[in-house]
Parts: structure tokens; C-alpha cells; sequence
């Protein structure tokens, strides 16, 4: 005979199922997804040689969607480029010492944004490891050296670009975000990216590519092609701590930027 919850217990249950259901979430567990098996050389590039693998979710994180988030405000559009640090700072000091999720609690520094509030380009991951966790910095660990080899790559150099990540503290373990900790912190995110108003957006990531489009879906499912995103242009890749275990889709991850870089009308610097 099932046990009867008592009052108290089965109203907090109730809302915590309405708190989901609001934010467009239909499933509450996690079930296993195969990763990809995509093969193939690695990308010959110097810049991008790391083969240490890096503690880090599987690619393929089983994320449940959040709901859609309003459109971008009408104050962002209006933003200049010369008054965009001004307007990202708003936000951060919006956030504060965040305590609206679990993850505060084990934080070392709130882990924001870094990089050029007008950029062209801007890149968003998962969230900060242990190395981000310590600097405040988005991206300064192994993953964010192959990220900024990867900038340079396509013939840019970090401070050209925005980074930031779907949570702004680090996940116990560097695991994935749960959906009510992502949903919580992600609305920031999209403010900055309102602010900073990139041509082109890089998800990546499985858990980013989910928070920004508001779908679950394979990652081959979503690479490859240009998505709209909160009036940009998205296009999706894998994470550069994916990229460290499995150097063999560095190919994959090349011919992703190289969409990035014709919407943005880039070319590759020329070796010497």
C-alpha cells in the first residue's frame, strides 16, 4: 500500500511541480543519451593541439528545455556600443551576491562575463570549472586555452570577443546544471547578451545549445546550420573540454566556425 504524504509534504510537492510546469519543464529525471560517435581526423592546426582529457559532463547531457524568455527589451536595442560596459555592469550589479539558487553555496567567485561589450562575436558554455571558480573569469583553465586557440583560429583574439556561460557558479563537481539552477541564471545571460548585441552567437555545448534554443536535441541535430536566437545568429559546436577528450571532432568543431565565420564575414589568418 502506498504511503500517504502528509498535508504539508504533498502541498510543497505540488508546488514544486507547478514551479516546473511554469517553466515549461514536462520531465524530472535523467535518462542516459548515446553520445556521438562521429569519427574522423582531428583539425591540423597547431593552435589546437591538447590531448589531456579534462573532467567534464558527457556532450551529450540529457537537459530538460526551459521555457522561452521574452524578447529582447526595448532599453537593450537602444543600447550604443560606447555605453554597453555601462549597461553590463548594471546587470552584474543586479546579480550581487547571488543566493537565488544551490550553487552559491559552494562558489569561490561569481564567475560573470569577460571580454568586449561590443562584440561582434560573442561565445557561451556550460559553466565555470575549478579554475573559473577561483579567477571569476569565464574560459582561463585548459578548455578556455583550446577556446582561445580557437579565436585565434578564426583570426581573432579574446578581447575581441564576449564569453560568458549559462550559470555564473560553479556546479559541485563540474557537473551539468540542473534545469532549475540553469533556468534561474540563464535570464541574465540573455540581458547580456541584449547588451552586447552579437552578430554571431557560439553555443558550447549540449547544455547551451538547450538554454538558448529552448530545445533538447542531439547535438547533430543542431549543428551545421544557422539558428535565430533573440534577433542573432546562433550556431552550435562542441565544448572545447569535449574537444580535449576527443580531439578526433576538432574537424567537426572547425567546420562549425567556419559558419560562424562567414556570417561574420572573417577569413582565417593566412600561415607564415
Amino acid at each position: 500500500m502506498p504511503r500517504q504524504l502528509d498535508p504539508a509534504t504533498r502541498e510543497a510537492l505540488l508546488a514544486r511541480v507547478r514551479f516546473y510546469r511554469d517553466l515549461g519543464l514536462t520531465e524530472f529525471y535523467r535518462r542516459p543519451v548515446d553520445n556521438l560517435n562521429l569519427g574522423g581526423p582531428g583539425l591540423d592546426l597547431e593552435t589546437w593541439e591538447s590531448n589531456e582529457p579534462q573532467p567534464h559532463t558527457p556532450e551529450e547531457s540529457p537537459i530538460a528545455p526551459r521555457k522561452p524568455f521574452p524578447a529582447a527589451p526595448q532599453i537593450a536595442a537602444e543600447t550604443l556600443p560606447a555605453n554597453r560596459a555601462s549597461a553590463l555592469q548594471i546587470i552584474r550589479d543586479e546579480i550581487g551576491d547571488c543566493t537565488r539558487c544551490a550553487l552559491h553555496a559552494g562558489r569561490n567567485k561569481l564567475v560573470y562575463g569577460d571580454g568586449n561589450p561590443a562584440a561582434r562575436l560573442m561565445f557561451v558554455g556550460e559553466g565555470p570549472g575549478a579554475d573559473e571558480d577561483a579567477q571569476g573569469i569565464p574560459f582561463v583553465g585548459r578548455a578556455g586555452q583550446l577556446l582561445n586557440n580557437m579565436i585565434a583560429a578564426m583570426g581573432l583574439q579574446r578581447q575581441d570577443v564576449y564569453i560568458a556561460n549559462i550559470v555564473k557558479c560553479r556546479p559541485p563537481g563540474n557537473r551539468t546544471p540542473e534545469p532549475d539552477e540553469a533556468n534561474t541564471c540563464s535570464p541574465f545571460l540573455f540581458r547580456q547578451i541584449d547588451v552586447v548585441r552579437p552578430e554571431a552567437l557560439v553555443a558550447l555545448g549540449a547544455t547551451a545549445a538547450t538554454y538558448l534554443l529552448g530545445q533538447r536535441q542531439p547535438l547533430a541535430g543542431l549543428r551545421g546550420r544557422v539558428h535565430s536566437f533573440r534577433g542573432t545568429k546562433l550556431i552550435v559546436t562542441y565544448h572545447p573540454a569535449f574537444l580535449l577528450r576527443d580531439p578526433r571532432q576538432k574537424k567537426e568543431a572547425w567546420a562549425d566556425l567556419q559558419i560562424a565565420m562567414r556570417e561574420l564575414g572573417l577569413k582565417p589568418p593566412a600561415k607564415a
